[in-house]
């Protein structure tokens, strides 16, 4: 199958401050933000991706913007309203020290397959139209660019957590084990029998090992030789 790189957006004035920012317009990366998109794009730079699929809010295009002008060719770059944030309701633009003395707090900390955001979504709706997201792209770029084809989606922590949950097996209930920092890289296969997780939460290290794609199949009994470098 296909690969995809997951890319969280950069640190933004919201994250800086502590606030839950949600699908609120108007929410740019910072300069700190900035420089881990640039980073990234640099990082990306050695792998011809076929598409760029971003999340429509401004802090993803922007970090989209970042990887798509370090790219030699022009990729296909849409825009996918299911990879957009989770809808967190009422708790959007609200505080995190706040949001923290919420009783629905600890169920987002420990059950979060049974929360619903007042006025908002679902985590597990949002898990669910993530991973049907990404695996119906996956499944275009392979059947227009053949298996060793890269493309690149461009998301949120929550959103990237939950696909990365899903491609590691784990119940929803368990996602808050897995950290995605700002800007970071993660990479999956769908293979035909099962995903395969090769790297998560990076933010810095070569990826021109990328470049010939990877190929997922029986998992290598003992762990394998690894990707090579061109």
């Amino acid at each position: 199958m296909a690969t995809v790189i997951l890319v969280r957006h950069g640190r933004t004035t919201a994250n800086a401050t502590g606030l839950l920012a949600g699908r609120a317009a108007g929410v740019d990366l910072d300069e700190i933000g900035r420089g881990q998109a640039a980073l990234t794009g640099e990082r990306l730079a050695a792998v011809p991706v076929v598409g760029v699929v971003s999340s429509p809010l401004e802090r993803c295009l922007q970090t989209a913007r970042f990887i798509l002008d370090r790219q030699t060719s022009s990729p296909y770059a849409p825009v996918e309203s299911d990879l957009t944030e989770c809808d967190y309701g009422q708790w959007q633009g609200r505080a995190l020290s706040d949001l923290a003395t919420e009783k629905l707090w600890p169920v987002v900390q420990t059950q979060p397959s049974a929360v619903v955001f007042p006025g908002g979504e679902a985590m597990a709706a949002m898990q669910a139209r993530s991973v049907a997201a990404i695996r119906r792209h996956d499944a275009a770029f392979e059947a227009e660019h053949g298996p060793g084809a890269v493309w690149v989606a461009v998301s949120h922590g929550d959103v990237i957590k939950s696909i990365l949950a899903d491609a590691l097996g784990m119940h929803l209930d368990l996602f808050q084990r897995i950290s995605v920092g700002p800007a970071s890289v993660s990479i999956v296969t769908y293979g035909a029998n099962r995903p395969s997780v090769h790297a998560t939460n990076t933010e810095a290290g070569d990826l021109s090992w990328l470049s010939s794609g990877l190929r997922s199949g029986d998992a290598p009994v003992g762990g394998g030789a690894g990707g090579q470098t061109p």
